[in-house]
């Protein structure tokens, strides 16, 4: 791969990433009323706004402005892609200390549908800040924690796992292998989702005098080393073959996926009805029960998808009526859309025509994702499952907050927020063995990968790693204090191995990724409902910018303009790969009503595992 061909990609990317097929061109969604009950508590360097939910809202878009008349503007927090949030409260970091703004929310009933703004409300943030108190009940039960990293997690085109070539001197395949087993043996992870199994490095199609020909060995070799790893993989069934496409000039990505729709549909309907009949010979009743499909992937973005939006949803009928003519009870489902678009407007269509949708996927980054439960019940399709099959930090390749630690705080947030609304939200991706744009440059190269290159774990794999460390009974938690509950927040289960506390400090505000000592908190956490005179080990482990972070570890050992570690420096940086603690552990005694206190000082961003064994 030549420096020229990934500067043509990334290029053409940029200049197509922002168009859209279509933003919004049909559906239902109603204009809603906004929120009753604005309040905006002013804190240290924050602002906290609460709200009462409204019924029927996927999510809510918060507007701010100098004066109470406006004008008013979006509250940019800079995650570049979708702005509003799925619920309250929102912490906004965004002010001047001392200078009041004015706030106001509206309602979203879908992404682009957004009703009038609420009455408004003005604080302005303080210039010092207070505590936090985290009290949590370890005697009570709010039952099962809920996992939504388990289902599924993303990937490279899956070919990619098998690649002999070397990027800073580690072989591709091997390690990307070798994330996705860690992935399922560390963090749970069941399913791995990807792009491309249809692309023409696995030579599935191709016509032979106008006569098409399916070989489906290369998919074999793909997900026969998937399912040996223990990952059962989501078929997105994308892209188009060179021979089948109607514009095969019209590309993305350095590997020249194409994006164009087929130039004859009863073909795609044969190719795609044979791979599912294939799939389901090969790897038998587990493909039923455990596999699904996925149709394309962000044709709302025209980078994806060539063709117009109504040939998106011909596509989507035809290719689930052919995996459906296999077997009835194969599952299927889209729109695989980007920025949380043609939800709505597949179901709408879905509802006029019948096509079954088993389940709805769509992309967010940079905000934890909105809420398409009312969306669904509208169309009376309550309890279909919600997969965000991407979901991350930034959209933006090469952005140097996909190594910070601020991406784990925001990861642990996403997926709070997700407990309980949302079957699977897939972190996009596992490892930064990754070539859309072009192989890595260098070790930190602001990558999408949960690890490096090299497998070297990044503080958002450490999020998910604490996230599987909680126990399986969930406790309840209460915050108090100076952002309590918006800037800092906790989860709380306990196991066998005794009661998890989890705590993060974060904002959505990625102007200061880098960290804001404004935002730092002193946390008292009060744990009750534990037995009384009880002796506990308490153990306190830290992910900031000092502790558990590659990215501070290969910053002290870097020398100037070096771009890969040297062998001594390799061994250092894999002595650094683990979770560190803040400081040794200690036992702590409950007190005769069965309570402990813990005192933590939590920087921003930070999260900490405190665990009472």
């Amino acid at each position: 791969m030549t420096d020229g061909s990934q500067h043509d990609a990334r290029s053409d990317w940029e200049s197509r990433i922002g168009q859209r097929t279509g933003v919004s061109f049909a559906g239902n969604a109603p204009r809603l009323d906004p929120p009753d009950g604005l309040v905006a508590v002013a804190g240290g360097a924050q602002v906290t706004l609460d709200w009462k939910p409204v019924e029927g809202a996927v999510g809510y878009q918060v507007h701010v402005a100098d004066g109470p008349d406006g004008p008013w503007a979006e509250l940019d927090h800079a995650g570049r892609d979708v702005l509003a949030i799925p619920h309250p409260p929102y912490v906004d970091t965004t002010g001047t200390p001392g200078r009041e703004r004015w706030y106001a929310v509206s309602s979203l009933s879908d992404v682009h549908v957004q009703g009038p703004h609420s009455a408004a409300v003005s604080a302005a943030p303080l210039a010092s800040a207070g505590p936090v108190t985290v009290v949590v009940d370890a005697g009570s039960d709010l039952g099962e924690l809920p996992r939504p990293w388990r289902p599924m997690i993303g990937s490279e085109h899956l070919s990619h796992a098998l690649s002999t070539d070397t990027t800073g001197g580690r072989v591709v395949g091997e390690e990307l292998t070798s994330a996705l087993r860690a992935a399922h043996e560390e963090l749970g992870v069941t399913h791995v989702r990807a792009h491309g199994i249809l692309c023409d490095d696995l030579a599935v199609y191709r016509e032979d005098n106008d006569v098409p020909v399916h070989d489906f060995s290369g998919v074999d070799r793909v997900y026969d080393h998937i399912r040996s790893l223990g990952l059962y993989p989501v078929v997105e069934v994308s892209f188009m073959p060179r021979d089948l496409a109607s514009d095969p000039a019209t590309t993305v990505f350095d590997y020249g996926a194409i994006v164009s729709p087929p130039k004859d549909w009863g073909r795609w309907h044969d190719l795609v009805r044979d791979l599912a009949a294939h799939l389901l010979e090969r790897y038998g009743a587990e493909v039923v029960q455990h596999w699904s499909f996925e149709v394309w992937n962000e044709a709302n973005l025209e980078v994806f998808w060539s063709g117009t939006p109504e040939e998106y949803l011909r596509l989507y009928d035809v290719t689930v009526a052919a995996v459906r003519s296999v077997d009835e009870r194969l599952v299927v489902g889209g729109p695989s859309s980007a920025a949380a678009g043609w939800v709505e407007e597949l179901l709408a269509h879905a509802e006029e025509t019948g096509v079954p949708v088993d389940f709805v996927s769509t992309h967010t980054y940079g905000s934890p994702p909105l809420d398409f439960r009312p969306t669904l019940a509208r169309y009376g399709r309550a309890g279909t499952p919600i997969w965000w099959t991407e979901w991350g930090v930034t959209p933006t390749h090469f952005n140097e907050v996909s190594d910070a630690v601020f991406a784990g705080t925001f990861l642990l947030r996403g997926m709070a927020s997700a407990m309980g609304r949302i079957e699977a939200l897939s972190y996009w991706v596992v490892s930064d063995h990754f070539e859309e744009l072009g192989r890595p440059p260098a070790l930190l190269h602001g990558g999408f990968g949960l690890r490096t290159v090299g497998e070297l774990r990044k503080p958002r794999w450490w999020a998910l790693a604490m996230l599987e460390r909680l126990g399986p009974r969930r406790h309840r938690v209460s915050l108090e204090g100076d952002g309590g509950g918006s800037l800092v927040e906790a989860l709380a289960a306990s196991g066998p191995e005794g009661t998890t506390v989890l705590l993060w400090n974060l904002t959505l505000d990625q102007t200061k990724a880098a960290g804001s000592g404004p935002l730092a908190r002193d946390v008292r956490v009060e744990l009750s409902g534990l037995e009384p005179g009880a002796t506990y080990t308490l153990t306190h482990e830290r992910v900031d910018q000092h502790h558990s972070n590659v990215a501070g570890a290969w910053g002290a050992l870097r020398r100037e303009g070096q771009d890969w570690p040297d062998d001594e420096q390799w061994a250092a940086l894999r002595e650094a790969d683990r979770l560190e603690e803040l400081e040794p552990a200690r036992t702590v005694t409950a007190d005769g009503n069965g309570a402990v206190a813990v005192e933590v000082q939590l920087p921003m961003p930070a999260m900490s595992l405190l665990t009472l064994a």
